[in-house]
């Protein structure tokens, strides 16, 4: 973010870093797949004859564990359509009833769902386990918790009795600033003001060193009373995250400052950014000459939506999604939901090792790396608002680059001017403009490789020729006060003349006619 404060830091209040919406999938490993099912049944000495009738009892008699009491109480509800809002209905009953803590509401419905079943092979005249898709009454739990907030339990009352669990990381960070005493304004999920942000970053990256297995165990059995006996070999949950977004948000001081700047910045992400700046900016690797890697079987996509919190700019990427928008109007909003982590690299040891060496391996879905990917969700956040860091440049593109087109002294010695519209100058700028190179800089090494591409030298009279040519480009640069050597290492950053300059230089490159016109 340090770029986007040194441009709009005088309208910002402060930045909060962290999770929003968390939603967990508990899995019993064992009974989600066919051969694991065959395992424990066999275990169980059942046939698969005798599966189904047993399946349907132990089925009754958790819903009639979860409906008793629930209705006892009056807290059971059945919604006939799966498509209303539970966590509407459940505030609406505790609103009812009264209830500020605790459970609130026990809600029932048909949904679809992947269960296992038994059915006839019509070829080997032989009974079969299969994993279908099919619809069976699922249980939501909603819960007003004293140190959570609002969370909910759902689960799937058919084999194999898959749970969710849900919360959100704004409710709990309330939670934690009310114990801490610090005062806060919170709109919706989000907080247009807070008295300390320092601090309350500090509590939003308590919540990373949670033991989520053990909470999630625990709110597991709070909502299923059958949980430890309802099958007679017992399966545990593995828990993973099926969602979790990560949120940085800015708060403006002024809500007008923040109206005045977003039309630029959603301009920015829908005409100036590419499908490969995208790609950097959520971590995937690009080819050196800029386009995808030929193993990425996708495409990026961005679209402009109308929410009820303001004007969402979605950028898709596979199945993950980066998205700006300006929350209630007081709150500039960056957020990234990974779905699909595979892509993703983690520094850890292996599941069945954990103490074992560290090495970088696939991200995992489990809630094990779930620090992690909050680690690499702040990254693509700041990556993207370094971008935007480059917007609402209000000098002239020739006043900007006037000082390009001239020679330069730097350090007694003279440099040549740089000519942004020939082909040589203009790799250059682009090579150095890359998105991975926001936070952490670039080498000599990384420009040449991007200059070179395939053709990069091989023995080492001819690479370091090519070393020393990078070496007069990069001095180029820095006589012209595009990019700075950061201090105690062999990397560069741009500078802010940099960062301004050559976006609008390179936007400028990209605009057809009529928007050139239409800028004079």
């Amino acid at each position: 973010m340090k770029a986007f404060l040194q441009r709009f830091g005088q309208f910002v209040v402060g930045i909060l870093h962290g999770f929003d919406r968390l939603r967990f999938r508990g899995s019993k490993r064992q009974l989600c797949h066919v051969s694991g099912m065959m395992s424990w049944l066999g275990a169980m000495r059942m046939l698969l004859k005798d599966f189904k009738p047993w399946a349907r009892d132990t089925t009754l008699s958790l819903c009639r564990a979860i409906e008793g009491p629930a209705e006892a109480a009056a807290l059971y509800r059945y919604l006939n359509n799966s498509q209303d809002s539970k966590e509407q209905t459940a505030l609406q009953m505790a609103a009812e009833h009264k209830r500020t803590q605790g459970l609130i509401a026990v809600l029932g419905c048909v949904e679809p769902c992947q269960v296992i079943q038994v059915r006839g092979n019509p070829h080997t005249k032989k009974l079969e386990l299969r994993v279908e898709l099919a619809k069976c009454k699922h249980y939501y739990h909603y819960h007003l918790d004293p140190q959570y907030g609002l969370r909910y339990t759902r689960l799937q009352s058919w084999f194999p009795f898959t749970m969710h669990i849900g919360l959100n990381g704004r409710e709990w960070l309330g939670k934690q600033l009310d114990r801490a005493g610090i005062a806060y304004r919170k709109q919706d999920n989000c907080f247009p003001w807070l008295a300390d942000f320092a601090t309350a970053q500090q509590l939003a990256d308590q919540q990373l060193t949670t033991a989520w297995p053990e909470l999630l165990s625990g709110w597991a059995r709070q909502s299923n009373p059958l949980e430890e006996t309802l099958l007679t070999c017992p399966v545990p949950y593995y828990w993973s995250v099926e969602a979790a977004e990560y949120a940085s948000d800015i708060a403006f001081a002024s809500a007008a400052d923040l109206a005045r700047l977003y039309p630029l910045l959603v301009q920015h992400a829908l005409t100036t950014l590419q499908g490969t700046d995208v790609l950097r900016f959520m971590g995937y690797r690009v080819r050196q000459d800029g386009k995808p890697r030929e193993d990425f079987a996708g495409e990026v996509t961005t679209r402009l939506k109308e929410l009820v919190e303001g004007l969402c700019v979605k950028h898709h990427v596979l199945e993950n999604l980066l998205k700006m928008y300006d929350k209630f109007g007081a709150v500039l909003r960056l957020e990234n939901l990974l779905r699909n982590v595979r892509d993703f690299k983690v520094y850890r040891t292996l599941e069945n090792d954990p103490d074992g060496p560290l090495a970088y391996r696939r991200m995992r879905k489990g809630v094990a790396d779930l620090h992690q990917r909050a680690e690499v969700g702040r990254k693509i956040n700041e990556r993207y608002a370094a971008s935007l860091a480059t917007v609402a440049e209000a000098t002239p593109l020739g006043e900007l680059a006037a000082d390009l087109g001239q020679r330069q002294r730097w350090h007694g010695r003279s440099v040549r001017a740089l000519n942004p519209l020939a082909a040589e100058d203009v790799a250059l700028l682009e090579a150095v403009s890359r998105g991975e190179f926001v936070i952490s800089g670039f080498r000599n090494r990384d420009i040449r490789a991007i200059l070179y591409g395939d053709g990069a030298a091989t023995n080492p009279a001819a690479r370091k020729a090519q070393a020393g040519k990078v070496t007069r480009l990069l001095r180029l640069l820095r006589g012209h006060g595009l990019i700075a050597k950061i201090a105690k290492t062999h990397r560069y950053q741009l500078t802010d003349k940099g960062r301004t300059t050559l976006s609008a230089l390179l936007a400028a490159r990209k605009a057809n006619t009529k928007q050139l016109l239409q800028a004079a």
